[in-house]
């Protein structure tokens, strides 16, 4: 067999790398990507938990009568206005969208049984996102009525949507996505609905956690002609970093007994590792993308998007993982005081990285809680050994 020449595999390998690496000046192209033996390639951007608690959704009313934007009074779109960069270059995006979707004029309702304004949905379009993993434990917080508001609201706002289901054909149909000529299925699954049982005449209402479940969905998907498997999971425990013990045999029993490319995970509330485990990619937790707990308590404030680069070589898909930290800056409840100096005025959620890049001006309060959410997240995502495997932020903190 003839053996290309020196220079050309040293071409192959500086275009494989500049491919992988978005290290070349201009950005590779899609002749690059052939040329270096690539195949097919594609981006993936997913997020943490979206959970509206009430304060966020007076924001949204404070921001409507700014901008005179959004719907029924309410526009949630400059607080989700900071990550847009990154989630809408992403080929794919993946959000969590963990609540029940209300009436649009409401009533509304925060914990335990949440009943969220569907104009989030709107937002989560506009930012970027493609598609929505829907089983959570709030799922069936207002039963059957609940799901179909709240895919009627994901459908309304034109994003795909998996893990709850209004009838038993909708819950059959596996969700296979094109992108960039890649059929790309999603999976979502939940440990359970905080005590409530999924209805026995309604048995495909809301996917429950079940390795035998998610391994029939996954042999249902790739019969469909999906050629890539994500699956969202909501498990684990709220306000931990570390991933329980049976996250972690859940985690290593997808990885070895099935053919998913890449798990993605929810429900702690605070960001989580990543680690690979027999080359599949495995997001413990992603923490919140945008939420607001009554008692604030730094971590829970702070999230993490997970970038994930899918190449394909003789027919098998390979991963690159990285992350983009972010964190959602909360105004102070100082009773009859006046703010500090410097204190947020608006609930917003930022790149945090993004911001100590571009803003100048920025108080060293404000740079110093950005550059403690994204060392912070760092050293939550690399725990588990995942530098050795190649997990690396998708910009680094400015000097």
């Amino acid at each position: 067999m003839n053996r290309p020449s020196s220079r050309r595999s040293w071409t192959v390998l500086a275009l494989a790398t500049a491919v992988l690496m978005g290290t070349a000046s201009c950005g590779p192209t899609e002749d690059d990507a052939e040329e270096a033996g690539l195949g097919r390639h594609f981006s993936l951007a997913a997020a943490g938990d979206v959970l509206i608690h009430p304060q966020l959704t007076e924001q949204a009313r404070k921001d409507a009568k700014a901008t005179g934007k959004g719907a029924n009074g309410l526009d949630f779109g400059p607080m989700m206005a900071g990550i847009k960069p990154v989630i809408s270059k992403a080929d794919l995006a993946i959000c969590h969208f963990e609540p029940v979707a209300a009436e649009p004029a409401g009533p509304y309702e925060g914990f335990p049984d949440f009943q969220v304004p569907p104009q989030i949905a709107t937002t989560l379009k506009d930012v970027g996102y493609d598609t929505c993993s829907t089983a959570s434990n709030h799922t069936l917080d207002h039963g059957r009525a609940g799901v179909r508001r709240t895919l009627d609201a994901l459908d309304a706002a034109g994003l795909r949507h998996t893990g709850s289901a209004r009838s038993a054909a909708e819950a059959d149909k596996p969700l296979v996505l094109e992108v960039k000529g890649v059929k790309v299925a999603q999976l979502s699954y939940a440990f359970g609905f905080n005590g409530r049982e999924v209805p026995e005449d309604t048995p495909w209402l809301a996917n429950r956690t079940d390795f035998d479940a998610i391994k029939a969905a996954e042999k249902r998907a790739r019969a469909a002609g999906a050629e890539v498997v994500v699956l969202s999971i909501h498990w684990g425990r709220e306000y931990h970093a570390e991933p329980s013990g049976a996250q972690v045999r859940l985690a290593r029993r997808i990885a070895r007994e099935t053919s998913i490319d890449l798990v993605v995970g929810h429900h702690a509330h605070v960001v989580q590792p990543m680690e690979k485990v027999d080359g599949t990619w495995i997001a413990y937790g992603l923490g919140n993308q945008i939420a607001r707990h009554d008692v604030p308590s730094g971590v829970t404030e702070e999230g993490v998007i997970g970038w994930f680069d899918f190449s394909e070589r003789a027919g098998h898909w390979s991963v690159r993982a990285r992350y983009v930290p972010t964190v959602m800056v909360v105004p102070e409840d100082r009773g009859d005081d006046a703010p500090a100096k410097g204190a947020p005025s608006d609930h917003r959620l930022y790149d945090a990285a993004a911001e100590l890049r571009a803003h100048h001006e920025l108080s060293g309060r404000q740079r110093a809680r950005y550059r403690l959410a994204f060392e912070r997240t760092e050293g939550t995502m690399l725990n588990r050994g995942a530098d050795a495997d190649g997990l690396r932020p998708l910009e680094t903190l400015p000097g």
